[in-house]
C-alpha cells in the first residue's frame, strides 16, 4: 500500500532511485529496495555508481516479482565466503571479526565478485590487467550475466543510469538504457575501482569507478529531469557525513572514507537546490519580460535552459554504527549484510511513516529535501 498520506489526490511524481557507491555497504540499499517495493513505490528510473549501479542493474534487469529474489541471490553468494559470527562478545569481538572479515576478501577475494590475480601486479608485464590491479572481476561478470536480464533491460521500461570515469581524458561519463545498449561490462566499469579493480573497455575506451569523481547521481538525475514536471526522488547513501572525532588512527582512516565519499553527496545536493533556486529566479524574470523581447533568441535560450520540475528528496542515510571499521565497505559477511539489509529495509519503512512525510505535498515548484533522522529541509519556504 503507497504511503501518500496528504498526496493521495495531488498528479503523480516520477519516482527515482538514486543509490550511492560504497562495496559491502551496497547490501544497505538492497534492503531499501525491498522496503520501498512493498510500500509500492517502484522506481521508474534508476541511477548508480559502483555497487549502486550493481543493485540498479539486478532491479531494472528483471521483473518486478524476481528483483528481491534476485538481489537476495547475488548479496547471499558475495557474503558466502564468511557465514559464521563473532567468537567474543562485545563491541570489541564484533569489531576483530568485521576486520577478520575484510581481510578474508582481501587475500582471497569475494565469491561471485572478484579474485586476486595469480601473479602480483609488481611481478606483472607492463600494461597487462595484473599489472594495473590486484583483483580479477570476471567473476563478477558472470554473477550479473547471470542474475541481470540484460535483454530486458534494453527493451523493458524501467530507466536505468549508471555512471563511469575515463581513465585517459578523466571526464565522466553516463551510460543510459535511453541511449546505450547496456552490458554486464558497463556494470562492471561503474564499479571498477583503482587499484583493486582493473579498468573495463567500452566502445574502445578504458573506464573505472564513476565515484572517482562523484559517489552519487543526483545531480544528473536533477539536470536530466528538468522536463518533467514532478520528481520524488529516493536517495540512499551508504556513507554518513556527519561522524565523531576519531580516537585511533583506524577510526581517522574510516572517518577519512566517510567525508570523501559523502561530502561529494551534500556538495552536489547543495549545487541542484542552487541551480534550481537560479532557474526558477530566471522563469520569473523571463515572465516579466515585454512581449517584443520574449521571442529574442537570448531570452528563448534562457527559457529552455530555466525549465523546473518540482522535486521532493527522500534522502535515506546508512548511518555508522559502534562497530564500523574503516575496511566496512570491504567486509562481506554474512552477518554483516543481513544487518546491513535489514538497516535499510527499517529506515526506509521509518521514513515512510513519519508524520512529516505522510502529510507532505507535491511542492508548487522547487526543491525539497527529506533526511532521514532529520526534519524536512525546505529551501523554497
Amino acid at each position: 500500500m503507497p504511503y501518500y498520506g496528504a498526496m493521495q489526490h495531488e498528479p503523480v511524481e516520477k519516482r527515482i532511485l538514486v543509490l550511492q557507491g560504497g562495496g559491502a555497504l551496497g547490501a544497505y540499499q538492497a534492503g531499501a529496495y525491498e522496503a520501498l517495493q512493498s510500500a509500492g513505490q517502484e522506481p521508474e528510473w534508476i541511477a548508480g555508481i559502483s555497487i549502486g549501479a550493481i543493485n540498479a542493474s539486478i532491479i531494472a534487469g528483471n521483473k518486478p516479482e524476481n528483483r528481491v529474489p534476485r538481489l537476495k541471490a547475488f548479496w547471499h553468494k558475495v557474503s558466502s565466503g564468511l557465514q559464521g559470527t563473532s567468537l567474543f562478545p562485545g563491541v570489541q569481538g564484533r569489531t576483530m571479526f568485521n576486520e577478520s572479515s575484510s581481510m578474508l576478501s582481501t587475500i582471497f577475494g569475494v565469491p561471485g565478485f572478484y579474485a586476486p590475480h595469480l601473479v602480483s601486479p609488481f611481478f606483472s608485464w607492463p600494461g597487462s590487467e595484473s599489472a594495473i590491479s590486484f583483483y580479477d572481476t570476471s567473476p563478477l561478470r558472470d554473477t550479473l550475466n547471470e542474475l541481470v536480464d540484460f535483454e530486458l533491460l534494453h527493451h523493458g521500461q524501467t530507466h536505468l543510469s549508471v555512471g563511469a570515469v575515463n581513465v585517459k581524458t578523466g571526464n565522466f561519463r553516463y551510460f543510459d538504457t535511453k541511449k546505450d545498449r547496456i552490458t554486464a561490462d558497463h556494470i562492471l566499469a561503474s564499479g571498477a575501482l583503482p587499484p583493486g579493480f582493473p579498468p573495463v573497455l567500452i566502445e574502445g575506451e578504458y573506464y573505472w569507478d564513476g565515484g572517482l569523481v562523484s559517489n552519487t547521481p543526483l545531480y544528473h538525475v536533477i539536470d536530466s529531469a528538468n522536463a518533467i514536471d514532478s520528481l520524488c526522488i529516493y536517495q540512499v547513501d551508504l556513507f554518513s557525513a556527519r561522524g565523531d572525532l576519531p580516537r585511533t588512527i583506524l577510526e581517522a582512516a574510516e572517518r577519512e572514507k566517510e567525508i570523501r565519499f559523502s561530502s561529494r553527496t551534500r556538495m552536489v545536493t547543495a549545487a541542484a537546490e542552487a541551480d534550481h533556486r537560479l532557474r526558477m529566479a530566471a522563469q520569473k524574470l523571463l515572465k516579466k519580460l515585454p512581449e517584443s523581447l520574449r521571442n529574442d533568441p537570448d531570452a528563448k535560450l534562457l527559457m529552455e535552459s530555466s525549465r523546473v520540475s518540482a522535486i521532493t528528496v527522500m534522502h535515506i542515510i546508512n548511518r555508522p554504527t559502534e562497530t564500523d571499521t574503516q575496511s566496512k565497505d570491504n567486509e562481506f559477511s554474512r552477518l554483516s549484510m543481513d544487518e546491513l539489509w535489514k538497516a535499510g529495509h527499517k529506515d526506509v519503512m521509518n521514513s515512510l511513516h513519519s508524520k512529516a512525510w505522510k502529510a507532505r505535498h507535491i511542492p508548487a515548484n522547487g526543491m525539497v529535501t527529506f533526511d532521514h533522522g532529520r526534519k524536512p529541509k525546505n529551501e523554497f519556504d
